[in-house]
């Protein structure tokens, strides 16, 4: 995978704690995992999306996501939706709303606008406005920096957008499509900008799940460097396995462990339209 070197080999800081993690092996084409009858019901649980919670992290529900924060990075842990396809089809403008701090988080410190003023870092959303833009609150809701991470211009205007469009094109094709997504703060090589120290991520990270028309579960899961470079689908991509070694979280914990198993230890890259 591209850069490999850069982001599977080493000690990875995130969520307030230290993760030691090794090198894993190339996720080529797999079968996915078939589910019994049984267990196709699965697929409706709710909170699939949602990760394990991470020690320390302050759990913010909104209408549209829910947001792990942590309260010493200034940034998110993760942040996790479900995107269905009738929600693809919002077409709410983004214009005239503010990146402000999240109402919904009381008695602890949030990044701020002037923490990324004159940084030379762009105020990234995990969850893309253009998700949420079937309702004019649920849109406005993705501006909190709750929401937020300190992002280069290139990749939030380039490479990691094309990867916001094309879940967008997923979960029109399979219905909708759970997203797990947030920054790796890694070596912190940035280190912080602002007055609060908002830390900013050496990466970004998307973990992904459909349920296929068999009623079979794909994953995949993708990271990005936070810098300039370019990033094709088919050299950053990894199994949901690969992506839990790298950061220390459980990502879609709701599914049985059998399934869960199965499901997340390989892609299906024609599942993904990747070649």
């Amino acid at each position: 995978m591209k850069k490999a070197g850069k982001y599977l080999l080493g000690v990875l800081a995130v969520a307030g704690g230290v993760y030691y993690f090794t090198a894993g092996g190339g996720s080529g084409e797999q079968q996915t995992a078939q589910a019994p009858a049984e267990e196709v019901q699965q697929s409706s649980l709710p909170g699939m999306e949602i990760p394990s919670k991470v020690p320390g992290g302050r759990i913010v529900r909104h209408g549209a996501y829910v947001t792990s924060y942590n309260t010493q990075t200034l940034i998110p842990d993760w942040v996790a939706y479900e995107l269905t396809a009738e929600e693809t089809e919002g077409r709410r403008e983004r214009d005239g709303i503010e990146f402000r701090m999240d109402p919904d988080l009381k008695g602890c410190t949030q990044a701020m606008r002037e923490d990324y003023s004159g940084s030379g870092w762009t105020k990234g959303h995990l969850m893309p406005a253009a998700d949420a833009a079937f309702s004019s609150s649920t849109m406005a809701e993705t501006f909190y920096f709750t929401n937020i991470c300190p992002q280069n211009e290139v990749l939030n205007a380039g490479d990691w957008q094309y990867l916001e469009k094309r879940v967008r094109s997923w979960a029109g094709r399979y219905g909708s499509v759970w997203v797990a997504t947030g920054p790796i703060v890694g070596e912190n090589r940035y280190g912080t900008i602002g007055d609060r120290n908002v830390v900013v991520p050496d990466s970004f990270f998307k973990a992904l799940m459909i349920r296929r028309k068999d009623g079979s579960y794909s994953s995949i899961a993708f990271v990005m460097d936070n810098d300039e470079d370019r990033y094709y689908l088919k050299d950053c991509y990894m199994s949901v396995d690969e992506l839990e070694a790298l950061t220390g979280f459980d990502f879609f914990p709701a599914l049985d462990d059998k399934i869960e198993e199965k499901v997340e230890s390989s892609v299906r890259l024609s599942d993904w339209g990747i070649r």
